[in-house]
């Protein structure tokens, strides 16, 4: 069964995004913890959450991906950005443990300057902080496109990170087509060389999730732009072959696409259909 979803506002609250997920023939959904661009979270009701829940129970929907806001930035110069992605993931993940099963995927952050290395160093140190024994949520790292000073625009920048954690195995990473592409990896005519690479580096143990996103510009741009599903460089050819790849069976897929809902609800009809015609 091919789990797909797509990014859906939580500003209704939780079971509303159940209910809107099933509705535009989603089975799973991201949504972000607090406003993307920062700031102190919503008071989350138990009761919506456990509502939610219920909801999952009904209609088969899993696999839920929190996503942390933009501004976070671990790996940041100024010490007081690194304090606040501290506490920003801090309370995401102590808020997240009421959600069993959930993902929690963020933007490593960029060196600003300091140096690759260095920002590894700070985003390893940044996890340490808050990965704990205890907790149930998986984190991951996203793959990104490789602009400016970025961190984990390499597979090998994220195996690097990830030697530098304690707890490796609360960490996982979420694969976005747009990134990855605009950062130089082939997914287009050399897929199966791509995956190879990720399994030889980070190990395909690891991949969590996919983001599902064409492309604006071509390979090795380093733009992260975002493209409708088929109406970039990537194409629809190639997601057909990341949906029905045999070393992707089973992750999620959850698109971040420049849509609406009734985009979204087209882009989901359209890759299930594609994943029919192998």
């Amino acid at each position: 069964m091919l789990r797909i979803g797509c990014h859906l506002s939580s500003s209704k609250g939780f079971l509303a995004m159940a209910q809107t997920a099933e509705s535009i023939g989603a089975n799973t959904f991201q949504f972000f913890t607090r406003n993307p661009r920062g700031g102190a979270a919503k008071v989350w009701d138990p009761g919506d959450v456990r509502a939610m829940l219920d909801c999952f129970e009904k209609t088969g929907i899993a696999s839920p991906l929190a996503h942390a806001p933009y501004t976070l930035n671990a790996c940041a110069k100024d010490e007081n950005i690194r304090r606040f992605a501290l506490e920003t993931m801090e309370d995401d993940l102590r808020r997240l443990e009421m959600i069993p099963g959930v993902m929690y995927n963020f933007h490593p952050g960029s060196h600003v300057g300091q140096g690759a290395l260095a920002g590894i160093e700070l985003i390893a140190d940044a996890l340490n902080r808050v990965l704990k024994e205890d907790m149930h949520t998986t984190v991951l790292l996203e793959t990104m496109a490789g602009k400016g000073s970025e961190v984990g625009g390499s597979f090998q920048e994220l195996r690097e990170i990830i030697d530098r954690v304690d707890l490796k195995e609360k960490l996982g990473v979420c694969l976005d087509t747009c990134h990855v592409w605009d950062g130089g990896y082939d997914i287009v005519d050399d897929l199966d060389g791509v995956l190879k690479e990720f399994d030889d580096t980070v190990g395909l143990q690891r991949l969590k999730a996919i983001h599902l996103n064409d492309s604006m510009n071509p390979k090795d741009s380093h733009k992260d732009r975002h493209e409708k599903i088929g109406k970039g460089c990537i194409g629809l050819e190639a997601f057909r072959r990341i949906v029905t790849h045999e070393a992707l069976k089973g992750r999620p897929f959850y698109l971040e696409t420049p849509n609406e809902l009734d985009g979204y609800q087209a882009e989901i009809a359209l890759l299930r259909e594609q994943a029919r015609l192998l």
